[in-house]
């Protein structure tokens, strides 16, 4: 194809052409800024959305089964329910409630769960949570104190450690003539946990059931039940399973529904972030413009004698066209290139720090999908080919009979 050798020879500028060579080099360059700016963010925004699924997914359950009516009896006989569901892991019961802690006069609130230590770890990836313990260690009371596992940094907020006995109130306390009073109890820390969510790490405190049914006086009841499920992605239409096994009082929600906010603000986020960034890659294509308008203008003559030798105004056009879709495929390719390298570098080397705090991470998270990088390659690549069409068609259009007349 003729229209394509004189495409790429075009491009190569001569001695007196190095001013077009400059904008064709800004202009591969601007589209492979804006591919690259677009790899990374994208794969950063993936890596987030994933990692914070799976911190909010490590210390909740994917679905919850409660009661209208609030703790019930009888969570055996519905958890035997729950578990002959099709999809359906494993099931745990719970208690959830609002707690004070108290340690030598530094006070903090705290979110008490109460968990079964021998059904809870096949719900809550707790193993890889709890540091220097296992949930195994609520089984037994320490030196005549039931133990507790606390957030590390909760604990570094109150000042408690391993082995520090410290006070919880409970507001739902003891019933007594005068009223409600509040119920405390001493507790020893028998480990600490880091989910790597902050909001967690620095609220949550885990007992035993035994002991949280005692504190609280609920007797034999409990919150709900915490449900594990096989596909995460699929925790609505088996919530909506379990609703209908049990009836009436109970209902469920899933992890989908109780993050909803989140998740839908992470998916706008993402697709505003890729239509402010596209617009790098149009500031590229508006250079692939000008530098087909001047070469169109330097090589007037060209055409004219293309044209006298029986080229089509199709031919010429395809010409201008491989010029600046080479430029936009070579401008894509190097985009992607440093892109993934650097996506890579992140993912390898941690470089970039983030305050938990606000974040809820630490690092920036990294995670590189297919689907991403083959929109974003297809999006520049369209852009740029959409950039050629004016020069080229102007390029079809010339006359040579005007263009001989002045040489």
């Amino acid at each position: 194809m003729f229209e394509l050798f004189l495409g790429m020879k075009y491009l190569k500028a001569k001695r007196k052409q190095r001013f077009i060579s400059v904008i064709t080099v800004i202009s591969i360059l601007g589209v492979m800024v804006g591919v690259m700016a677009l790899v990374v963010v994208l794969s950063v925004m993936n890596g987030f959305r994933a990692d914070l699924m799976s911190k909010i997914l490590g210390v909740n359950s994917h679905i919850l089964v409660l009661s209208l009516t609030g703790p019930f009896n009888d969570y055996q006989k519905a958890a035997e329910k729950v578990d002959k569901v099709e999809g359906v892991i494993a099931s745990t019961p719970f208690i959830y409630t609002q707690v004070m802690i108290n340690n030598s006069g530094a006070v903090s609130g705290a979110v008490l769960r109460g968990v079964d230590p021998e059904s809870a770890g096949a719900v809550v990836t707790f193993k890889s949570m709890i540091k220097d313990g296992s949930i195994t260690s609520l089984k037994k009371k320490i030196d005549g104190i039931p133990p507790i596992i606390i957030g590390g940094e909760l604990a570094k907020q109150i000042g408690a450690h391993p082995g520090s006995v410290i006070t919880v109130i409970s507001p739902e306390g003891k019933l007594t003539p005068l009223g409600r009073t509040p119920n405390t109890r001493r507790f020893k820390v028998a480990a600490l946990f880091d989910s790597g969510m902050y909001e967690y790490d620095a609220s949550m405190i885990y007992i035993s059931l035994k002991e949280a049914q005692d504190f609280l006086a609920l007797g034999d009841k409990v919150t709900g039940l915490e449900v594990r499920v096989e596909d995460v992605y699929k925790s609505d239409k088996i919530s909506r399973k379990i609703q209908k096994v049990l009836g009436y009082p109970y209902w469920t929600k899933d992890w989908k529904v109780m993050n909803r906010s989140l998740f839908s603000a992470l998916k706008l986020e993402k697709l505003t972030m890729f239509v402010i960034l596209s617009m790098i890659v149009l500031v590229g294509a508006l250079n692939i413009i000008s530098t087909l308008v001047m070469v169109v203008m330097e090589k007037t003559r060209d055409v004219a004698i293309l044209r006298a030798m029986g080229a089509s105004s199709r031919s010429i056009m395809t010409i201008f066209m491989f010029q600046g879709l080479l430029v936009g495929v070579v401008g894509t390719f190097a985009g992607l290139v440093s892109g993934l390298g650097l996506c890579q570098l992140l993912a390898k080397y941690k470089f970039i720090s983030l305050p938990a705090d606000v974040y809820y991470i630490s690092t920036l998270p990294v995670q590189v999908e297919v689907a991403d990088v083959s929109f974003v390659a297809a999006a520049a690549v369209v852009i740029s080919f959409l950039a050629t069409l004016y020069p080229s068609w102007y390029a079809s259009r010339l006359n040579p009979v005007e263009s001989f007349r002045y040489e």
